[in-house]
């Protein structure tokens, strides 16, 4: 089996989730015990595309870092640090802007769904930061980057600068052309209140997310009171696409036991949904109660996520300073 070299980061914006676990962290961890050369990166250069409270930041970056860990992401095995602790992100950045098509960055969906209807007043930053993000990945040579499917225009961007660069200053394989990892299997956790809507930690209640911090109790509550309808247990994976509150609970139950979800409705099938919620409960509490606890643990030892951070950040500042003068150099500089 051929290794992968890995990049993918997650903004600090606190209360991480059940979504961002299953979508991103749970698999971070496989790649990494698949012996991967492994680069996971706290983008807290892209968190203040939108305006933030510099207290809450500095918490968050450090939340994030914990939640890695306590997830099993190894300091030992994998890079962890913070991006704006390595300068050669930014500075890479606008040397990729400088290659990167207005064009390009027009057709970002992304942008047009954060920004809004008054996209005039969104910052120039949520505008280009995929160019950030290219740079993020193309720097450390990654050549598979884990995306959700909301996420594969961004890294298709990276791709477009990467084989630009490489064609215009007739530099064959200077940049690697990375190549996504996206879970074939449910991926995408909705909120427990209403199935359309993509679990978020901006969504009003509470009762909407599963957070990685919750305890047993609360984590108990939250899915009895999660959304589901009055049809029965369904026995067919072909149901599922017209019932999103009951696919989601199923994909969540499915995601962390990695039972089919064909057995998995067999396992149910003729159960009504609190027998089903009640053994959710019992996935969901024995796999987020160890990493809520751990978290919690951490959160008390800042010195040691500073450490861990700090000693990320030296590697990836190895890494990064050696391509970005190389850069530099075709570039005439």
């Amino acid at each position: 089996m051929t290794l992968k070299k890995i990049f993918s980061g997650v903004q600090p914006t606190g209360n991480l989730h059940l979504g961002n676990y299953i979508g991103a962290i749970k698999n971070f961890v496989e790649l990494q015990n698949e012996n991967n050369e492994c680069i996971f990166c706290v983008v807290d250069l892209h968190a203040i595309t939108v305006k933030q409270d510099p207290k809450d930041l500095k918490k968050n970056i450090r939340e994030t870092a914990a939640t890695f860990i306590a997830c099993g992401i190894d300091p030992s095995k994998s890079i962890i640090f913070n991006q704006s602790s390595v300068p050669a992100h930014s500075e890479t950045s606008w040397l990729l802007s400088c290659i990167a098509r207005i064009g390009w960055l027009s057709r970002m969906t992304q942008f047009k769904e954060k920004a809004g209807k008054d996209k005039e007043k969104a910052s120039v930053g949520l505008y280009v930061y995929p160019i950030l993000m290219a740079a993020d990945i193309l720097l450390y040579d990654a050549t598979h980057v884990p995306v959700g499917e909301d996420q594969k225009q961004h890294l298709e961007l990276a791709r477009d600068i990467s084989k630009k660069f490489n064609n215009d200053f007739n530099a064959p394989n200077f940049f690697k052309i990375p190549e996504p990892l996206i879970h074939k299997s449910f991926a995408r956790v909705m909120s427990l209140k209403d199935g359309e809507k993509k679990m978020s930690k901006s969504e009003t209640s509470d009762l909407s997310r599963i957070n990685l911090t919750d305890d047993a109790e609360t984590i108990i509550n939250k899915i009895k009171k999660a959304k589901t309808d009055i049809d029965p247990f369904p026995n067919d994976v072909n149901n599922l696409n017209t019932r999103p509150e009951i696919k989601n609970l199923i994909g969540i139950y499915s995601s962390l036991t990695d039972m089919k979800i064909d057995l998995l409705l067999n396992k149910f099938n003729g159960k009504n949904f609190s027998f089903f919620k009640e053994k959710l409960s019992e996935v969901v509490v024995e796999k987020i109660s160890p990493i809520s606890n751990e978290i919690k643990r951490l959160g008390k030892d800042p010195g040691y996520i500073d450490q861990v951070l700090s000693e990320g950040s030296k590697k990836a500042n190895e890494l990064s300073s050696k391509k970005v003068r190389d850069l530099k150099e075709k570039f005439g500089f």
